[in-house]
C-alpha cells in the first residue's frame, strides 16, 4: 500500500471532520474517494497533503510515517484552483515545479514536452488572466504532474471542462497510472468513478462507510435482477405471473415490451428464460447491475436514516 490511513480523527473546536477514518491506497491504482458535500474528504486531503495534522491517528506514506520530505513525493490538484493571475503562465510552471524540487532546466524540458502534447506552446507568455477558466485548469494540471510524483490527488479535476478536454484529461490519468503513479480522485461525477476508479472509499457525516474494490462492492449489491425485452408471439402483451419473480417495471410499447424482475435467492437468469421462452419472442436480456450512482445514494441514505433513528 502507497498509503495508509489509521483511525484518523481531525476536529475543528465543536466540530468533527473526521471519526476514526481508515483508508488503505493500493499502489499504482485510482482510488476514488467519496462522498456528499462536507463529509469530511477534503479535510483528509489536506491532511495528506500535510496542510494540517491529524488530532489522533496516523497517516503512512510507503510504510512510514507521512513526513514533510513526502512533500515533493505528491502531486495535488485542489478544487479550488489558483494561479497568480497577473504572472505570465511560463514563468509561474516553472517557479511552480521547481518547488517540486525540479532544477530550472529539468523543469523546462518537462514543461515544454506537456505544453506540446497539450498543443497550448502558445500560452508559455500570456499572462494567467488572458487565459479562460478550462485553459487555467489545463495549465495547473501540468504543473500537478510535472514532477512525475508517486501519488497524485485530483479533487474534481473535470470541473469546468468542455467534453473534449474531459476526454483528454481521463485519458491522460489513465496513461499516468499505466506509467506507475497512484491516483486518488475526489469526486462528486459517479460515471466517471465507474469508468476510472480501481478501488473507491465512501465517507458520510466524518465517517467511512463503505470501501473496497469497485468490482467487489458491484457484487456485494447484487440484487438478481434482470431485464428482459420481448415480443409476444401472439399479439397478446404477457406479463410473468410465477411465485416469487418479482416485476420490478415492465414498460409495453409498439408490440415490445421491456420489463425487469427480480429473482429469488434459489432461481437465476435460466430459470426466468425456461418460464418466458415459451410464451414470449425474447429480443434481448440483460443483468441489471447497480450503478455506483445507486450504491453511493442508498448507502447515504441508509447512513442518514439510522442516525435519525439514534438520535
Amino acid at each position: 500500500m502507497i498509503l495508509i490511513a489509521n483511525s484518523v480523527t481531525k476536529k475543528f473546536g465543536e466540530f468533527t471532520a473526521l471519526n476514526k477514518v481508515s483508508i488503505e491506497v493500493p499502489d499504482n491504482c485510482i482510488f476514488g474517494l467519496l462522498g456528499p458535500n462536507g463529509a469530511g474528504k477534503t479535510t483528509l486531503i489536506r491532511i495528506i497533503n500535510q496542510i494540517t495534522g491529524p488530532d489522533e491517528g496516523e497517516v503512512l506514506f510507503d510504510g512510514k510515517r507521512l513526513h514533510p520530505e513526502n512533500i515533493p513525493m505528491i502531486g495535488y490538484l485542489p478544487e479550488e484552483r489558483g494561479l497568480y493571475k497577473k504572472m505570465k503562465v511560463g514563468e509561474q510552471a516553472l517557479y511552480l515545479a521547481q518547488l517540486k524540487g525540479l532544477s530550472h532546466h529539468e523543469a523546462k524540458l518537462r514543461l515544454k514536452k506537456w505544453f506540446e502534447k497539450f498543443e497550448i506552446q502558445g500560452w508559455w507568455d500570456k499572462k494567467v488572466e488572458e487565459l479562460s477558466k478550462g485553459m487555467q485548469q489545463k495549465i495547473q494540471f501540468v504543473v500537478t504532474v510535472v514532477h512525475e510524483p508517486k501519488l497524485l490527488i485530483f479533487d474534481e479535476p473535470f470541473s469546468g471542462f468542455d467534453p473534449i478536454n474531459v476526454n483528454l484529461l481521463r485519458d491522460e490519468i489513465l496513461e499516468l497510472r499505466k506509467k506507475g503513479s497512484t491516483i486518488i480522485f475526489s469526486t462528486h461525477n459517479m460515471a466517471s468513478v465507474e469508468e476510472l476508479c480501481d478501488n473507491i472509499a465512501l465517507i458520510n457525516k466524518a465517517e467511512k462507510i463503505l470501501d473496497g474494490s469497485v468490482k467487489d462492492i458491484k457484487r456485494k449489491y447484487f440484487t438478481n435482477s434482470y431485464q428482459l425485452q420481448y415480443r409476444d408471439i401472439d399479439g397478446t402483451p404477457y406479463q410473468l405471473n410465477e411465485p416469487g419473480f418479482e416485476i420490478l417495471s415492465s414498460v409495453y410499447d409498439e408490440g415490445v415490451c421491456t420489463a425487469t424482475y427480480r429473482l429469488p435467492a434459489s432461481k437465476g437468469p435460466n430459470d426466468l428464460l425456461e418460464v418466458m421462452l415459451p410464451k414470449v419472442s425474447v429480443i434481448a436480456f440483460n443483468e441489471v447491475i447497480p450503478s455506483m450512482n445507486d450504491i453511493f445514494i442508498s448507502t447515504v441514505n441508509a447512513v442518514n436514516a439510522n442516525h435519525i433513528l439514534e438520535s
